[in-house]
């Protein structure tokens, strides 16, 4: 009869707690609306693919077989040309102005020295390296264009081909595609700001509005009172994350290929965690304010450590001890591992535990800091 009356005055908070987020419409739309937006700009803005690179060309040879070659460029969709140039020195006023990325030099003997054996026919690429990450994702491009002429050249001369031919293929990715990896991270980053937003606002809410005394008089206990708050968040970021999930899915094309009931297992205790972390700062803030300022202090810091954007490997070793504590560091593992690989369960275990024992961990804290703070 106990347990009966306890679950009536949780389910009557949650219900409490839902009307006053979702009674407000511009409330409703803040919760649905910005998440879906910023997954839309981050999954076409956030990207490692470089497209469309302006290039200027420095044809000195002239011949049909430096046209070949420019003929690729022209060709991929990753290179545009925008001009041709006559001499060195506009070279060094388009790359300075950042007019184009690179410039295409061909040298004047180069068809010569192609049809002469043994020969060399060097092409230089001179390119702005202000941006060495873009820089070395262009040569590489350059790189592939430029071994395919060489065996195409090699194959129609009766040539003999180089000693060794390198063949790559990629798993889980076949087309490194940067979008594939980078959407199931936005994936957790949206759930954890919308749930520790959610959380961390409600108790503080309740004391900026004056109701808390109202609520303590009531014959809800500490503890109920706790499950009550968590429990809008948790299904509010279970609800925000499968919309989340479906336009991954069905608009940008990411495959799923694990399945779905170890995604939910691992979406599930992380959101506990998250839950956890925001009812923690909500204990403590006692306007709504503090709240969003004691979540934007969690956040950041957990979004950098997750691995969202830098691999936790290159960080340096005390760095890397922290993450441990960050239930994002492994729900990245696992949306990615889940997407792309189509992970199994148990193969996931080891990411599953340290979320829910941070989960556990974090909700008692709060449920501490609440009691402490109530009284």
């Amino acid at each position: 009869m106990d347990v009966i009356i306890t679950l009536r005055r949780i389910l009557a908070l949650i219900r409490k707690e839902f009307l006053a987020l979702l009674q407000d419409p511009k409330s409703r739309f803040v919760i649905i609306g910005p998440p879906v937006a910023q997954l839309l700009v981050f999954s076409y803005a956030a990207t490692f693919d470089i497209t469309d690179v302006p290039f200027a060309l420095y044809d000195e040879d002239q011949s049909a077989v430096s046209r070949q070659l420019v003929a690729r460029f022209e060709g991929s969709p990753n290179f545009r040309l925008v001009q041709q140039v006559r001499n060195g020195e506009t070279i060094e006023r388009l790359v300075n102005n950042r007019e184009v990325l690179m410039v295409l030099r061909i040298g004047p003997s180069f068809s010569r020295d192609l049809l002469t054996r043994g020969s060399r026919a060097p092409v230089q690429v001179i390119i702005d390296g202000r941006d060495s990450n873009t820089a070395s994702i262009v040569l590489g491009y350059v790189r592939t264009i430029v071994t395919d002429f060489n065996e195409q050249w090699a194959a129609d001369h009766g040539a003999r081909g180089p000693p060794a031919r390198l063949v790559t293929r990629a798993w889980f990715n076949e087309n490194l595609e940067s979008r594939w990896f980078i959407v199931p991270g936005i994936i957790g980053l949206l759930t954890l700001v919308v749930t520790t937003l959610v959380t961390s606002l409600s108790v503080a809410r309740e004391r900026e509005q004056g109701t808390f005394d109202q609520l303590l008089v009531t014959p809800l206990r500490p503890t109920e009172i706790l499950l009550g708050k968590a429990a809008p968040g948790f299904v509010i970021g279970l609800f925000e994350a499968t919309i989340i999930i479906a336009i991954a899915v069905f608009w940008f094309e990411v495959p799923l290929r694990g399945e779905l009931t170890t995604l939910y297992a691992g979406l599930a205790l992380f959101l506990l965690s998250a839950v956890g972390a925001g009812l923690m700062v909500s204990s403590l803030a006692v306007t709504q304010q503090q709240g969003l300022l004691g979540a934007f202090l969690f956040l950041v810091p957990a979004i950098i450590l997750s691995g969202f954007a830098t691999p936790i490997d290159n960080m340096p070793g005390v760095v890397q001890a922290i993450t441990l504590i960050d239930p994002l560091r492994y729900f990245m593992i696992i949306l990615r591992d889940v997407f792309l690989k189509g992970s199994p369960f148990e193969l996931l275990v080891q990411q599953l535990w340290p979320m829910a024992l941070i989960g556990v961990v974090a909700l008692a804290l709060a449920g501490w800091l609440f009691r402490h703070r109530m009284y």
